[in-house]
């Protein structure tokens, strides 16, 4: 779905980095004229007045329309509508029908680790695409289809075998029913385990970490049967309760429970869109001190199904995150996404849930 470069390669970026490509399934160059659709207030498709959803902007028409309003009068205006613009867009927020899609990210050597993934971690190929003129391929890897699951989205990029995954990113998890089996027949593979199976720290859920070929670690964890195996994407973060606070408001999620663990020096925030053994979440770390981190140009986003990328936007500008990529059709396939930084830097790709199932078919 979204093809990603490493930092300093001469590839023409894509959606990782923002720039797309017509012939990839997200991929139109931002260089190019395209003509941005201007933000929420011309085209919001709900009940709510347009001056009450989109109070910054409509208040800024109001105040171009009458000059004669005294400056007070609308400031205060300003103000209320504000206010008011910020709870229609939350409530909406947590009406919106959001799933987490995919995760991208870019590795050395596609087929290694195709075959990794499939034969040590049970997962199935869905689909690979090459692009020769792009000089990249895509492959996505899950355990049932895209339009039901979480699933993986890898890229290489033609010539290069090696990224740098940097501190920030944590790590995926996979939910298996034995993680001992599971170790010892990645083992048998000449896999690498960084942590042999065994309670976690302060519980009882049996877990151990994996190496994919790439040093992408993989946190194996011991639960019954579920929907969605692909559980986990763990992030850190600089300030916790700030990107409760945002995942929370700008992303819909809920914070589904957090932990302190003082004797270890971290806490941690589980988020999303339903429980954890039945759905994907993005697991948010805090290390006590550490307040930024080397993202590095391995890891590249997640990507969330949204009914409307244009409220979605403007609700995640409402809660001081960067848009990166104004909501609009992309040319070629006209899938409608937007695109967003949260306050540590890590990217999102919001992408029209219609949209997304078309292109499924």
């Amino acid at each position: 779905m979204v093809r990603i470069i490493p930092m300093a390669s001469s590839i023409r970026p894509s959606l990782s980095s923002f720039r797309f490509s017509g012939t990839s399934r997200f991929g139109v160059s931002l260089s190019s004229n395209i003509p941005s659709r201007r933000l929420g207030f011309f085209h919001l498709r709900s009940a709510v007045p347009q001056s009450q959803f989109f109070g910054p902007k409509a208040s800024k028409l109001l105040r171009g329309e009458r000059n004669g309003m005294a400056v007070g009068t609308a400031g205060n205006m300003a103000q209320a509508s504000t206010a008011t613009t910020q709870e229609n867009a939350l409530e909406w927020v947590k009406k919106d029908k959001r799933r987490m899609l995919h995760v991208v990210y870019r590795v050395g050597d596609l087929d290694r680790t195709i075959k990794f993934y499939t034969e040590c971690l049970g997962m199935k190929l869905l689909r690979k695409r090459d692009i020769p003129e792009e000089r990249y391929t895509n492959a996505f890897l899950g355990y049932g289809p895209e339009d039901s699951h979480f699933v993986i989205e890898l890229t290489y990029n033609y010539g290069v075998d090696k990224y740098d995954i940097g501190y920030g990113f944590g790590h995926f998890g996979i939910a298996v029913e034995d993680v001992v089996k599971t170790v010892d027949l990645i083992k048998a593979k000449g896999g690498k385990v960084t942590r042999e199976p065994g309670p976690v720290k302060g519980g009882n859920t049996v877990i151990a970490f994996i190496e994919d070929p790439d040093g992408y670690k993989f946190e194996l964890l011991e639960r019954g049967p579920t929907p969605e195996p692909l559980c986990q994407v763990m992030l850190r973060v600089g300030d916790l309760d700030r990107s409760i606070n945002f995942y929370e408001k700008a992303f819909g999620m809920e914070l589904l429970r957090k932990r302190d663990n003082p004797e270890y020096k971290y806490t941690i925030a589980m988020m999303g869109y339903g429980p954890e053994d039945k759905n994907a979440v993005v697991e948010l770390t805090y290390n006590y001190g550490v307040t930024e981190y080397d993202k590095g140009n391995g890891y590249a986003q997640i990507a969330i199904g949204t009914d409307d990328v244009y409220k979605t936007a403007e609700a995640i500008m409402l809660c001081g995150g960067k848009i990166t990529r104004e909501p609009g059709p992309l040319p070629g396939i006209n899938t409608k996404i937007t695109a967003c930084l949260d306050p540590d830097g890590w990217k999102t790709v919001f992408v029209d849930n219609i949209d997304f199932l078309k292109e499924m078919e």
